[in-house]
C-alpha cells in the first residue's frame, strides 16, 4: 500500500481560543448527481494481530467498497460491502429493524461476514437482532461487558441460538474484509457500569481511503485511541454519539484530520443531536458533512483511490437543537472573561493577516505539527503556540503547506 503524507497540521487546541473562532438540504437519491472527490495523502500502517490474516493492498490492486449510512432515525447502522463479503456495523433500534432486514435484501445480502455491535444500546443493537435471525451470520464482534436489559439477553441468547461466540479483539487487531481490511481502534478497556465508552471503534481501510466508526464513544475512549499510537488519519468520520457534545473531541479531531463527516441521528430528535459544540468544531476545520437526518441513507464506494458519494454533502452546520447557543467556554470562566478572551483573539487575527500582506514569504508553524500556514488562527492549531518563519525555512524543515490555508 502506498504511503500516504498525513495532513495533520495541528498542536493541542484549547477550547478556549477556538470558541473565538466558532461562530437543507435534503435531496432524494434519485435526484442528486454523483459526488466524486480524490481522496487525501496520508500514511496507513496498522498494527497487525498475530491471530489476524494479513490482506495488504496496493492502492492500484483495490477493489471497490461500498459504505451504506443507513437512516434508521435516532440511531446508528452501517451497511459495508466489497468483494461479496458483508459487514453491518450496528443495526439501528427496534422500529426500524425491519428496514435494515429489507434493506440489505434489497442490496443482495445472503450473508453477513462480520456483525458488530459497538456497544448494548437499543439505538445502535436491536436491529442486529432481526440481521442474526434473517442472515447467516460468520463473525459476532462485540464489547466485553454485561447490558443490564431484556433486550441484552435477547441479543446473547439469538446468538448463542446461531451456534456463534462474541468476540471481543483486543485494540490494534486487523482483519482482512474484501479489498482492505478493518482495525479495532477500541476499547483498550471496558467500565462494567458503563455503557457509550464501551463501544467498539473501527478503523475501515481499502487502499488509501479510510472511515472510522466509533459508535457512541465519547472523549475519554477518544483519548485512549489517540494514545494508542495507531494511525487514526481517515477521509471519513462518523462522529460518535449522533454528533454529541461528550464526544468528537478537539484531541480526536486532530488526529484523524478527516475530510468528510456523516453523522447518523433522527430528524427532530428528543435530544437535540447533533450538538452545537460539535458542528462549530466541524464548519472551523472546513470538514464537509453529511446528516442522515437531512439526507436519508448515504452511500459511498471507494475504489481505494477516489471516494464516490451518492449525493454532495449538506454541509449544514445547524445544530439538532436551534436554541443551542454551545458550551466551547471552559470551566467556571465568566462570560466577561470569554468576551475579553475573544476581543483579543479577534486583534491577534487582525495583526496575523496584517503580517501575512506584509510579508508573503513568513508563514506560521504549530509547536508539533508537520504543515506550515498562511496565518496561525487557521483553524488547525492553538494560534498563541505558533512561531513565525520564512516559507524556505520551513520547507527545509521538511513541513508541507496546510491544506485548508493554500
Amino acid at each position: 500500500m502506498k504511503n500516504r503524507m498525513k495532513k495533520r497540521c495541528m498542536a493541542s487546541i484549547l477550547a478556549l481560543v477556538m470558541m473565538c473562532l466558532l461562530g437543507a438540504c435534503g435531496t432524494d437519491k434519485a435526484d442528486t448527481k454523483l459526488y466524486q472527490k480524490e481522496s487525501k495523502e496520508t500514511d496507513s500502517s496498522s498494527t497487525q494481530d498475530d491471530t489476524s490474516e494479513d490482506k495488504s493492498v496496493d492502492d492500484s490492486e483495490a477493489g471497490d467498497m461500498t459504505v451504506h449510512f443507513l437512516d434508521v432515525g435516532q440511531g446508528l447502522s452501517i451497511l459495508v460491502q466489497s468483494e461479496g463479503q458483508t459487514m453491518i456495523y450496528d443495526g439501528g433500534d427496534r422500529s426500524t429493524s425491519s428496514f435494515v432486514v429489507s434493506y440489505l435484501k434489497e442490496q443482495n445480502v445472503s450473508k453477513i461476514d462480520y456483525l458488530i455491535s459497538s456497544h448494548y444500546d437499543s439505538d445502535h443493537m436491536a436491529g442486529l437482532i432481526g440481521c442474526l435471525n434473517a442472515f447467516e451470520v460468520d463473525h459476532v464482534i462485540s464489547s466485553d461487558y454485561v447490558h443490564d436489559s431484556k433486550l441484552y439477553t435477547s441479543f446473547v441468547n439469538t446468538v448463542d441460538e446461531k451456534g456463534l461466540e462474541m468476540e471481543h479483539p483486543e485494540v490494534g487487531t486487523t482483519f482482512s474484509f474484501g479489498s482492505g481490511s478493518f482495525q479495532i481502534l477500541a476499547p483498550a478497556e471496558t467500565d462494567p457500569n458503563g455503557s457509550n465508552n464501551n463501544s467498539v471503534a473501527i478503523k475501515l481501510t481499502n487502499g488509501s481511503n479510510s472511515f472510522i466508526f466509533t459508535g457512541d464513544a465519547e472523549a475519554s475512549s477518544e483519548a485512549a485511541m489517540c494514545n494508542s499510537g495507531i494511525d487514526l488519519d481517515c477521509d471519513v468520520l462518523v462522529p460518535g454519539h449522533h454528533g454529541s457534545a461528550t464526544a468528537t473531541s478537539w484531541n480526536f479531531l486532530q488526529k484523524t484530520v478527516p475530510e468528510y463527516a456523516v453523522i447518523s441521528c433522527g430528524q427532530d430528535n428528543q435530544y437535540g443531536h447533533p450538538d452545537k459544540d460539535t458542528m462549530d468544531k466541524l464548519e472551523s476545520m472546513d470538514i464537509q458533512v453529511y446528516r442522515t437526518d437531512k439526507q436519508g441513507t448515504i452511500t459511498v464506494t471507494s475504489d481505494g483511490t477516489n471516494l464516490t458519494w451518492s449525493t454532495e454533502p449538506c454541509n449544514d452546520y445547524t445544530p439538532g437543537d436551534a436554541e443551542d447557543q454551545g458550551t466551547q467556554a471552559v470551566g467556571s470562566e465568566s462570560k466577561a472573561e470569554s468576551s475579553e478572551s475573544a476581543q483579543s483573539q479577534a486583534v491577534q487575527s487582525q495583526t496575523a493577516d496584517t503580517q501575512d500582506v506584509g510579508t508573503e514569504d513568513q508563514v506560521w508553524v504549530s509547536a508539533t505539527g508537520s504543515k506550515y500556514h498562511s496565518r496561525n488562527n487557521c483553524g488547525t492549531m492553538n494560534p498563541d503556540a505558533a512561531t513565525q518563519m520564512s516559507r524556505s525555512e520551513a520547507e527545509a524543515k521538511g513541513l508541507a503547506p496546510c491544506k485548508k490555508c493554500y
